[in-house]
């Protein structure tokens, strides 16, 4: 069944002497190659490419830039010496005749493009460096005007930063410390068992845990959890236009935004290290009976005794200065973010990636300079 108006193709033969010519009729649209038989048209235009042929477009009902574009491509990409066309055809033709002179940049590849990539890479840390050093700066003054005027400090958000970064962290803490408990328990027992050392294993989770595991642990999920969440609100602020809206009306960003985050996560994260400690300690508890049957009384009885009070001192000053550079960062990456969601989503995954670097570069730090300490 034959549909009205269909694109067709037809190819006459003039008299002898001349060249073939092709006559286009019907509705060149969309929605008309979708209703009538395109691959007939496609097929015959196929078998016209690289003809010396005479087009007439003139009887075409109506024509579209896809309908033009699929005989531009046939023609290869440049009009045929015989064309006959409509008035109202040649501004459609001419649009695509100039776009496809449209040539991009080519870049030239370099034997120093190394080179180049490594600066960039330089001057882009150095960037950063001197951004987080202001920042740094920006919240010193910040905490002394809140110590010199407390009452008028930005306590709300202090204690709203805390309950989100804090208590909502405590269920995925308490979970993932009770499990690290368990694995390193049943896998220490395993070791001793086969010394004759059983009675060790509370040296060794007690160590592992209260100097080094949990506050790493601890750092590491507050990163990836309150970091993002951090950053992602400022980037938001910066798409939304909010950072700006207050700036206009006199209200510092460090002094509402950065500084409550970086005093709540100071004092959220000791407290969070506490919690990590005692859920991993509990999970190494239960596997120590399990494994080696040493009783939760003995255990608890000899962890004060094999664990000097200095590690979890340094435990707790871990927490503090991990807290306080997971916020650093996030806000660092957090105001750089630019107006685009683009911009949101990859400044977001470089502020929890960096988050987490940085603080395991600061438990190696902790590790050197307490090496000598707590043994």
């Amino acid at each position: 069944m034959r549909i009205e108006n269909a694109p067709t193709l037809t190819i006459e033969h003039p008299e002898a002497g001349a060249g073939q010519s092709v006559v286009a009729r019907g509705v060149w649209q969309v929605h008309a190659f979708s209703r009538s038989g395109f691959k007939d048209i496609e097929k015959t235009l196929k078998s016209l490419a690289g003809k010396q042929v005479a087009w007439d477009l003139s009887e075409v009902a109506s024509l579209d830039h896809i309908g033009a574009q699929l005989l531009w491509s046939s023609w290869g990409k440049r009009r045929p010496e015989q064309l006959k066309l409509d008035p109202k055809q040649e501004e459609l033709f001419d649009r695509i005749e100039k776009s496809g002179r449209i040539e991009l940049p080519r870049t030239r590849k370099s034997h120093l493009q190394w080179v180049i990539t490594l600066g960039g890479g330089v001057l882009s840390f150095f960037e950063h460096l001197r951004g987080a050093i202001t920042l740094i700066g920006q919240v010193v003054q910040d905490i002394g005007r809140f110590i010199r005027h407390p009452l008028s400090g930005p306590w709300r958000e202090v204690s709203a930063n805390i309950y989100h970064s804090g208590f909502q962290a405590l269920g995925i803490t308490a979970l993932v410390g009770f499990l690290i408990g368990v694995v390193l328990s049943y896998l220490s027992a395993q070791q001793l068992r086969m010394f004759g050392g059983d009675i060790y294993l509370v040296n060794i989770l007690g160590m592992s845990i209260i100097r080094e595991l949990g506050p790493l642990l601890a750092a590491i999920l507050v990163a990836g959890r309150s970091g993002s969440s951090i950053t992602a609100q400022l980037g938001v602020m910066r798409v939304t236009e909010e950072l700006d809206a207050m700036l206009v009306m006199g209200i510092s960003h460090g002094y509402r935004l950065i500084m409550p985050k970086v005093v709540a996560l100071a004092l959220a994260m000791p407290l969070l290290v506490v919690w990590t400690d005692a859920m991993a300690l509990i999970g190494g508890m239960v596997s120590a009976k399990i494994e080696l049957n040493l009783t939760m009384r003995y255990f608890i009885q000899k962890l004060p005794s094999a664990v000097p009070i200095v590690n979890y001192t340094i435990g707790l000053a871990k927490g503090v200065a991990f807290g306080m550079l997971i916020a650093l960062v996030s806000c660092h990456f957090g105001l750089r973010i630019k107006p685009n969601t683009e911009s949101l989503g990859r400044g977001t995954t470089t502020s929890v990636v960096t988050a987490i670097t940085v603080v395991i570069l600061a438990d190696a730090v902790f590790a050197i300079i307490f090496s000598g300490v707590g043994f």
